[in-house]
């Protein structure tokens, strides 16, 4: 059996046990997410096509992973004008896998509770002692001077523990807002953030780290 779901403006043919790249749904691995846009369903010989749902039919799928798509340069110049503009961007995706294709308003069956709890206490177990002498100092990260330290406040991160505790999805969303062209991830500014946290020395600045601060 197979059905043709709609999901971030774009449209996938599935079966069961597929896996694919979509546009980014919340939720986090191992969630099992509902796609509830279906336009068609085949099985064998028999196809069934909405009008332009098929009512009572959904898709469950299980999120493998939260991830980014490849690296888009956007350039753009205009003649005689000395205009240049360059961009990066990184699509945000979910992977998932297909689970089940449901009919007649049947709902996908929910995950065990029991098989959520070690992952709960495998991420309690990587947080990092908060050291008691720490300088909470978001300028302590390379390449952190005081006008982008001015911008991440406007933004809403003042502490070096919100950095620390950000997902990928969070520096992607955070590098878009305040056009940071990836230097959030390129100078690890999580992995930095970790470290102060824990009380180790602010890492050795580079030059270009030095450059950017002024």
């Amino acid at each position: 059996m197979y059905a043709v779901v709609k999901t971030g403006g774009k449209q996938y043919r599935v079966a069961k046990d597929d896996v694919l790249k979509i546009e980014r749904l919340p939720g986090e691995e191992g969630d099992i997410i509902t796609l509830d846009e279906v336009l068609m369903l085949g099985e064998g010989s028999a196809v069934t096509v909405g009008a332009p749902l098929i009512a009572g039919a959904s898709v469950a799928a299980e999120i493998v992973e939260q991830a980014r798509g490849p690296k888009i340069i956007i350039f753009k110049k205009r003649r005689r004008q000395n205009y240049r503009r360059k961009k990066g961007h990184r699509q945000l995706l979910t992977v998932v896998k297909i689970t089940d294709i449901l009919t007649d308003g049947a709902k996908p069956s929910a995950k065990k509770a029991a098989e959520k709890k070690p992952a709960a206490k495998k991420e309690a177990a990587k947080k990092e002692i908060v050291a008691a002498d720490f300088v909470d100092d978001v300028s302590l990260i390379g390449g952190v001077g005081p006008k982008l330290k001015e911008k991440l406040a406007e933004y809403g991160v003042t502490s070096l523990k919100q950095i620390a505790d950000m997902s990928q999805a969070d520096v992607a969303k955070m590098d878009e807002a305040l056009d940071l062209h990836g230097r959030a991830e390129r100078d690890e500014w999580v992995d930095q953030a970790k470290e102060l946290v824990a009380g180790k020395p602010p890492r050795a600045k580079t030059d270009r780290a030095r450059a950017s601060e002024e």
